[in-house]
């Protein structure tokens, strides 16, 4: 599995029906986080909430934080 972070990123892996599973920060500006929750009930594809960006930066492996990202398959082409 391979991660795209950030809200366009995110939002875009959703809307393609790419994304398995979204992870979404707790402490994230709810501008920004409730249209992609709401994105994804829409779309069936699980919401997974972490407690904070720092912690989903970690997540994903990257040394900042991050307000929101997609979990895609490996096989799926980068758009």
């Amino acid at each position: 599995m391979q991660y795209k972070i950030g809200t366009k990123q995110t939002t875009k892996m959703v809307e393609l029906r790419k994304a398995v599973l979204v992870y979404v920060a707790q402490d994230a500006d709810p501008r920004l986080t409730d249209r992609i929750v709401r994105l994804c009930v829409e779309s069936g594809i699980e919401v997974q909430w972490v407690k904070t960006m720092r912690d989903l930066g970690d997540t994903c492996g990257i040394d900042v934080g991050a307000a929101m990202a997609a979990v895609i398959p490996d096989s799926s082409e980068d758009e």
